[in-house]
């Protein structure tokens, strides 16, 4: 597949660093250029036919990439003599090539397995498959809103008064795009890559969000340059792309991050524990992955359902993210065997393989996230929790700050260890040797 690098933007908010002339993808992270570290992740999925957009002003680019034989791919250009916006140069490139192609944007610092990128688009027969992901500032950037089979059915701009609850699913910015698209750019006039293309092919229902935990973050300002840079250094950057095993901290939800009490059967009911963000906060910078695994038996039981569970998980991600916490996923299990419940929903109360501490959650998440289980951990408020990390072949750790009576089932589990709060378990994890 070849991939089109749009680079041409002039990179205002990092005059501080690049200075006026040098262009924004041009700035070094770890001592290369953000567009060096772009090629070498897609060099590293054998897409090695790559065409870069650039202005006018984009000579220091052609200089130092030249047709990209020292790199190992072969470089074209295409050069917008004036701006045509992220979408515009699409016509150019299609003048040249018609053929399905990855779309990124010049200063985004990724790394990114985009073989399972390109995978998830011809499975899903997509037209445009968006790379999404969560961030710890949800709040001021554009959602993706996505069905249960990952359709986008909407884009909930940053600018609307949302007064109402939210997935944190952010549109990175990385796309695979087919060549049927290509029509919809049919000349090179200014034109806005989600407003005019993307927005199209939501409606149309052909839009798909690609989720996953892999490392794409924008540089344009100097405060997100300095942190990607250090993570860059840090190493974090490479350890999350999905080629590689990731190590994953799975949290209980009830008793673990929102308050132990009754049942959370509505959006209002629920709170989040007082070191819940600044625990979950801790993982994100860290090189684990944060996802939660909860039994939700009070669907199958008919005291909620599955719109207004979406809702209260909306709210948990809501408070998280005012935080500057994120979970990178969530998965849940509706069922319940047990019978005789007023207003139950019968297609529901099976002995099912994902209830807790059956491990069918953890394998999905294995499955989309590359998942070592031997080197991540599960953490909840019971010995259920306990023992379906063990059942998993995970670590555990048993919080005491929850569930009054962590030992109604399983209780000849053995945790790890034990903890008075997910703060300190998660500080102990990430500190251990």
């Amino acid at each position: 597949m070849i991939a089109l690098i749009q680079a041409g933007g002039a990179g205002t908010r990092l005059k501080s660093i690049t200075g006026d002339s040098l262009p924004k993808p041009m700035v070094l992270i770890n001592g290369k250029p953000i567009l060096e570290h772009q090629i070498d992740s897609l060099k590293a999925s054998d897409v090695k036919d790559i065409v870069i957009v650039i202005s006018k002003n984009g000579g220091p680019i052609e200089n130092y990439f030249g047709d990209g034989t020292k790199f190992g791919v072969r470089i074209s250009y295409i050069k917008e003599e004036e701006p045509l916006g992220t979408a515009g140069a699409l016509s150019l490139f299609k003048k040249r090539f018609n053929e399905d192609f990855i779309l990124l944007f010049g200063d985004l610092m990724l790394d990114i397995d985009f073989t399972r990128f390109v995978a998830f688009h011809k499975e899903k027969k997509a037209m445009i498959s968006a790379f999404a992901h969560p961030n710890s500032h949800p709040f001021d950037s554009d959602l993706l809103l996505s069905d249960s089979d990952d359709r986008i059915t909407g884009v909930d701009s940053k600018h609307n008064v949302r007064d109402y609850y939210y997935e944190n699913l952010v549109n990175a910015g990385v796309y695979v795009v087919s060549k049927e698209v290509l029509s919809s750019v049919p000349s090179p006039i200014k034109m806005d890559f989600e407003k005019d293309v993307l927005s199209l092919y939501v409606k149309k229902g052909e839009a798909y969000a690609y989720r996953s935990s892999e490392y794409v973050k924008d540089c344009g300002t100097p405060e997100r340059y300095l942190s990607v840079n250090e993570d860059s250094k840090n190493g974090i950057v490479s350890m999350k792309n999905l080629r590689n095993k990731q190590r994953c901290i799975f949290l209980d939800r009830d008793g673990t991050i929102n308050k132990f009490g009754d049942f959370v059967t509505s959006s209002d009911k629920l709170f989040l524990n007082p070191d819940a963000a600044k625990a979950i906060k801790l993982i994100n910078e860290s090189s684990y992955i944060a996802i939660c695994v909860t039994n939700q038996p009070v669907v199958a039981r008919g005291e909620t359902t599955f719109e207004e569970l979406k809702n209260i998980h909306n709210k948990m991600e809501d408070l998280l993210g005012k935080e500057g916490a994120y979970l990178n996923d969530l998965f849940f299990c509706p069922h319940h065997p047990d019978k005789g419940f007023p207003g139950e929903v019968k297609e529901l109360k099976i002995d099912c393989d994902c209830r807790k501490p059956k491990i069918g959650m953890l394998l999905k998440a294995q499955k989309r996230y590359n998942i070592d289980f031997s080197k991540s951990w599960m953490i909840g408020d019971t010995k259920q929790d306990v023992q379906t990390g063990i059942n998993a072949g995970c670590q555990t750790v048993l919080l005491t700050c929850g569930d009054p009576h962590p030992e109604k089932k399983f209780k000849e589990a053995q945790e790890t260890f034990t903890s008075s709060s997910l703060y300190d378990a998660i500080s102990t994890i990430l500190n251990a040797k």
